[in-house]
């Protein structure tokens, strides 16, 4: 294992999955000379992905506006995000670039490196205008304005950004409540790029494991590279393969350069990453958690879209608070015209400071079957801002009508949760493949309440699938009852009124 032979070795520079839409330019040679001329001397395999997620039109656009890197630690992935953010700030006069880490001491980190090969440059040095750290952040400024800014994502995600050029190191962290505030400001910019790095996540249910797949199948306008090995650690042959020198080279470019032999055989042992070794140095993924735990599989999920459809004229609404009060959810149950239901997420959006006047919105609008809000956990203040409103739960609990507020009992919480997962199953209930309502079902635990069973409202991304659940409870218990004068047309809302 150290023979001459193995030294010389170099891990693969190209990954195992490489997928990229074509491109007839590319700005990586300038973006590969900029590093050169500070120092930054780059492998390969950096140069690969900068060349094929750098890709563009002749008219300047990118061809992949995201751009997915999944490679081992301690690889070198840093300096491709360094070369990117030298470019962006003084090739391409980026006005405002955001480096996004899950970690402080990896913002951190990533900016003290920069600094350094600014520094020695003194040609990239006298455009700095200032180097500035302060309450916990870093940023770049140059005479001209423009900025490289360094942000650690806190608990509810970045937001208020409009920037053309996005860095989310370790990736493998992100939220899909974080990506839901990040991407909306990246759409609204012209010829924008977000660039994701990361490892394979600890958690299965991690949002880029939809990422992953995008990359896989090659989507549009997205460029996704994977150095990780395919393994199944259920398959004692492929544990067996773990051990295999050859697999480390393949799934490691800097390996016998940065990274040695014997380290990584030292790592292999039991006393050194142990079981954890395929997903820290080879890079494999675990497998995709089932949606709801299991409890409604992937495909049964996928196979009732409702394509196309319309939301219905007549519903029932729930409002739904996540756990850390930081995302709301208001969905909408209703039937179409063969008889079966559909769920909608008419908004999910940050905080709460919106919802009772949304609420109000949708039933003057609406005139819904009923609004279910539950009146324990972190749902229970909306119930004190409708009521100030004059949204209230009905006078005669025997006569309730439409726009009254429908509160659950724990019973009752737990009867929502089996309704909406018999109709699931017996295809009564359809959706519309919105990604709110999938992540929140792919994401989704379990808990015991009331002699029966519950979705948990912990998760970060459960509002959503809460929200659909009480709003398919108000309509089935509900829709009957209501003193109904209503004239349900033929007609259908479109989607997002």
């Amino acid at each position: 294992m150290t023979s001459s032979l193995l030294d010389a070795r170099r891990g693969s520079q190209t990954p195992r999955v490489s997928k990229f839409p074509p491109y007839p330019l590319s700005a990586a040679p300038e973006v590969i000379d900029l590093a050169e001329s500070a120092g930054l001397h780059l492998d390969e395999w950096q140069k690969y992905v900068l060349t094929h997620g750098l890709g563009s039109q002749v008219d300047g656009r990118w061809t992949a506006n995201r751009v997915s890197v999944w490679v081992p630690r301690q690889n070198g992935k840093g300096a491709i995000i360094e070369a990117l953010e030298l470019a962006w700030l003084f090739l391409f006069d980026e006005e405002l670039i955001i480096h996004s880490a899950h970690q402080h001491r990896t913002s951190q980190k990533a900016y003290e490196r920069l600094e350094r090969y600014i520094r020695r440059t003194p040609d990239l040095l006298r455009r700095v205008k200032q180097f500035r750290q302060a309450n916990g952040e870093q940023q770049i400024e140059l005479h001209n304005g423009h900025l490289l800014q360094y942000v650690t994502r806190s608990r509810t995600a970045i937001r208020g950004f409009s920037a053309k050029k996005l860095v989310l190191d370790e990736a493998q962290e992100l939220t899909s409540e974080q990506v839901a505030a990040i991407m909306p400001t990246l759409s609204a910019q012209y010829n924008w790029q977000a660039w994701f790095f990361g490892t394979p996540p600890d958690d299965p249910a991690a949002w880029c494991y939809g990422l992953k797949e995008d990359g896989e199948v090659g989507v549009p306008r997205l460029a996704h590279f994977d150095w990780g090995a395919a393994l199944d650690l259920d398959d004692p042959a492929d544990v067996a393969r773990a051990g295999d020198p050859e697999l480390w080279y393949a799934c490691n470019p800097a390996l016998g350069e940065r990274i040695e032999i014997e380290t990584v055989q030292d790592e292999h042992r039991p006393s050194g990453l142990g079981a954890k070794f395929p997903q820290e140095r080879l890079g494999v993924w675990q497998p995709k958690a089932s949606a709801g735990s299991g409890v409604i599989a992937d495909a049964l999920w996928r196979d009732q879209v409702a394509r196309d459809a319309a939301r219905p004229a007549d519903v029932a609404l729930a409002v739904q608070v996540n756990s850390r009060r930081t995302f709301t959810a208001i969905a909408a149950v209703g039937p179409q015209p063969d008889g079966t239901l559909l769920a909608s997420v008419v908004d999910y959006r940050p905080g709460t400071h919106w919802v009772a006047e949304r609420v109000a919105e949708l039933r003057e609008r609406w005139n819904p079957v009923a609004i279910a809000v539950q009146d324990k956990g972190p749902t229970a203040p909306v119930l004190l801002e409708l009521e100030k409103l004059g949204i209230t739960g009905p006078d005669d609990p025997e006569e309730p009508a439409r726009g009254d507020l429908a509160v659950p009992w724990a019973a009752e919480v737990a009867v929502a949760y089996g309704l909406f997962i018999d109709a699931v199953h017996q295809r009564r209930l359809f959706h519309l493949d919105e990604a709110p309502l999938n992540v929140a079902l792919g994401t989704a635990k379990v808990r015991a309440l009331s002699g029966g069973t519950a979705w948990d409202f912990k998760p970060e991304d459960a509002a959503p699938l809460l929200a659909a659940t009480f709003a398919h409870w108000a309509w089935v218990t509900l829709a009957d009852k209501v003193n109904d004068d209503y004239d349900v047309a033929d007609s259908f809302l479109q989607v997002g009124g």
